[in-house]
């Protein structure tokens, strides 16, 4: 008998949106923290401060330390170097129009050597306020692995 469970990723490095930096950031990390993995995020560069609000937040609840971290600064540099990491399992890009086309590229290009896990929105809007784009099953399913396990149930006796 073969048996599928879900795994968390790991680490999972996360280039949030200029459009809704708050909505977008919390679309992206939620599901990912949700699934048991600890993410390295890098929040909207233009208006990093409300995740980083929104982490002063965090910091008083019941979210253990260490499985959100935050970095800002210049999101393709910082992205260049989590998805060359070897110790981020995964990287999603989300960037729309021709920066998010190239940084997809990019992303994908560098993840080849480590073979790393993408999830990139290859420069394609993402309308964050819908609920069939912002959240929701596809953003589940990129923060686990699937693992088939095969269970020995004993000899079949005709």
């Amino acid at each position: 008998m073969i048996s599928k469970i879900h795994e968390p990723v790991g680490v999972i490095g996360i280039a949030c949106p200029t459009e809704y930096p708050l909505l977008g950031f919390v679309s992206l990390v939620a599901p990912a923290v949700i699934r048991g993995n600890t993410v390295v995020a890098v929040p909207s560069e233009k208006h990093p401060l409300s995740a980083t609000d929104l982490y002063q937040v965090l910091d008083t609840s019941d979210l253990p330390g260490g499985v959100l971290n935050i970095v800002t600064g210049s999101r393709d540099v910082l992205s260049k170097t989590l998805v060359e990491h070897q110790h981020v399992d995964s990287m999603w890009y989300h960037v729309s129009g021709d920066a998010g086309v190239e940084g997809s590229y990019q992303i994908e290009k560098r993840s080849a050597s480590n073979m790393k896990r993408t999830f990139v929105s290859y420069g394609q809007t993402r309308d964050w306020t819908c609920s069939t784009q912002g959240e929701g099953e596809e953003f589940l399913q990129e923060s686990v692995e699937a693992k088939n396990i095969w269970v020995p149930m004993g000899e079949q006796y005709g």
